[in-house]
């Protein structure tokens, strides 16, 4: 049982770890993990992030930092005893965002280079709910090791939301984003749409995508607005980062079409299945979904409860007519409304971004 002062510190010491998750990618499938090492008296004395896939996990990277001489990463994968990283940190603390991983995959199990490095408790905020990697904090408790769980975890669980939510459903994760007048329209009369939206809020879209694995829309976008779908900067320039180009559906993407010309390679799915669209990119590694079709492919991920995030621009125009925003979603009647939680409203410009999702969701 630990004293709301010491509560108090351990809080502390996570939001410091979750400041140093934010410094890894959110992209590529791993989580975003963060760890401080801290002494008897709670001073930090190490402290690391994940970098991502492939690079040591966030304790890992804080144990190769305690100036152990020649100890680097690659001995403390948790794969080798007896070597010289043993108990060096003996009698330390480590806070770290996520509940330590159990599995081997491109690295060994954090939770046993932990007990090897002789830590003497771990404090987390938020479980593994990995099927292959989670169970670290049983291994460390047969260990000898003390262990505290659920310290910040509300804020863990923000923080993660993504992440926690593809690994959880063991699908990606689904943004769907539109942009539309007051009146929800997405488009006037004569289907011109360009541009809805000022260039801040146009701009936070690039952004979005830049955050997203995949970007996806149907082939009714492709053929009718030919859009290139990479994530640009204030200048048109290419972000570091660019989402997998993915079209739903059967239709023969042109040859000459902006997508071929993508930075990444085009995938192509036949969109009947939603689900099976989703698992096969799961399967393909893609965590984080940006759905930016038309009303078509939005509908369709709303109405079969796939759509974990709205993200809706909002620009203060009228258009009246019949280019709306969303189509039809199976609702009838008041009663079977599709309720939502509202999570931010923000300024862009003259638009405002509502981000919202299904009030109906639950967390494990």
């Amino acid at each position: 049982m630990i004293t709301p002062e010491q509560q108090a510190q351990l809080e502390k010491l996570m939001r410091h770890a979750l400041s140093l998750a934010g410094h890894g990618p959110i992209t590529g499938g791993n989580p975003q993990v963060g760890c401080v090492l801290v002494d008897a008296t709670g001073q930090i004395v190490a402290e690391g992030w994940h970098h991502g896939a492939g690079t040591p996990h966030a304790e890992v990277d804080a144990l190769a930092k305690l100036g152990a001489g020649d100890v680097d990463a690659s001995e403390l994968g948790g794969s080798a005893t007896g070597t010289g990283v043993r108990h060096v940190a003996a009698g330390l603390t480590a806070v770290v965002t996520l509940e330590p991983c159990n599995h081997h995959g491109r690295t060994g199990p954090c939770a046993q280079a932990l007990l090897d490095a002789g830590v003497s408790r771990v404090v987390y905020a938020v479980p593994d709910p990995g099927p292959d990697s989670g169970g670290g904090a049983e291994r460390l408790r047969d260990g000898g090791v003390e262990v505290i769980a659920g310290i910040a975890r509300a804020e863990a669980e923000e923080f993660l939301h993504s992440w926690l939510t593809a690994t959880r459903l063991q699908r990606p994760h689904v943004t769907v984003k539109w942009a539309s007048t007051l009146d929800g329209r997405a488009a006037a009369a004569d289907g011109t749409s360009q541009w809805i939206t000022g260039t801040a809020a146009r701009q936070h879209v690039h952004e979005q995508r830049a955050r997203a694995d995949a970007i996806v829309v149907g082939t009714g976008t492709v053929l009718a607005d030919d859009p290139s779908l990479t994530a640009r900067g204030d200048a048109g320039e290419l972000l570091e980062w660019q989402p997998q180009p993915v079209v739903l559906g059967r239709r023969e993407i042109p040859a000459d079409a902006q997508l071929r010309q993508h930075p990444e390679k085009l995938r192509q799915i036949d969109g009947s299945d939603l689900d099976a669209a989703l698992s096969e990119l799961f399967e393909a590694g893609i965590r984080r979904v940006f759905v930016e079709g038309g009303p078509t492919i939005a509908s369709a991920f709303i109405a079969a409860g796939l759509a974990d995030e709205l993200l809706i621009y909002l620009a203060p125009k009228l258009l009246g007519g019949p280019q709306v925003a969303l189509g039809e979603l199976g609702v009838s009647t008041m009663a079977e409304a599709k309720d939502l939680s509202i999570t931010e409203l923000r300024p862009l410009g003259n638009d405002v971004l509502i981000v919202a999702r299904p009030a109906t969701e639950t967390r494990a």
